[in-house]
């Protein structure tokens, strides 16, 4: 009976003593797997503010650059008071309608409505619509002020398409990366809790 015990014991104390280092394998193991997980909660935080970054970066350059028509749009209607033939009542109107488009400008959130987009760019090429005849009817501006202004216009209303193609780029490059690791995100609760995607152009 006292060797059936011996054995046993030296059995339980050989299992506990692997059992043991199992353990502490596994223990090395799993922390260097989430210290190299690419898709750790914190290695997701680093990457999606990169990504957020860049979208930001591509909304701002496209408003500064609308922000910079319409202020070349409000120097040219004061560049053409006063100029023979063309009328106070008539460029009045014009700086209204000018004035009034900052107001009626989407936003990153509001542009889901896909109407505003629509209705913003009507308002801005009917403007410019009726400006490019006043300013330089057949393409004979009356000052060269008002050339310069009317050509400044012009090349950044070309450029807007392209502004909005980088913008739609970066945001998807966005949406696809929290569509990925939403769970990690939302886990660290915070601003990253309430994170959706974008909408686009």
């Amino acid at each position: 009976m006292r060797h059936s015990n011996l054995f046993s014991t030296k059995s339980a104390a050989v299992l506990l003593l692997a059992l043991t280092g199992c353990a502490a394998s596994c223990k090395r193991d799993g922390s260097q797997a989430a210290v190299l997980n690419p898709a750790s909660a914190a290695a997701a935080k680093v990457q999606f503010d990169v990504l957020r970054d860049s979208v930001d970066v591509k909304w701002r350059n496209m408003t500064e650059s609308d922000d910079q028509k319409i202020g070349i749009t409000r120097l040219l209607l004061r560049e053409l008071k006063g100029q023979p033939g063309i009328s106070a009542a008539q460029l009045q109107g014009l700086e209204r309608a000018n004035n009034r488009l900052k107001t009626r400008r989407y936003d990153q959130q509001t542009m889901a409505t896909s109407a505003l987009i629509d209705q913003y760019d009507t308002a801005q090429d009917s403007l410019l619509k009726a400006v490019y005849p006043v300013a330089a009817p057949n393409g004979n501006a009356p000052t060269e002020n008002a050339r310069n202004f009317v050509e400044g216009i012009q090349q950044l209303d070309a450029g807007v398409v392209t502004f909005r193609v980088q913008y739609n780029q970066a945001a998807k490059q966005y949406n696809d990366y929290l569509m990925l690791h939403q769970t990690d995100l939302h886990s660290l609760g915070g601003k990253y809790a309430k994170v959706k995607p974008l909408p686009v152009f």
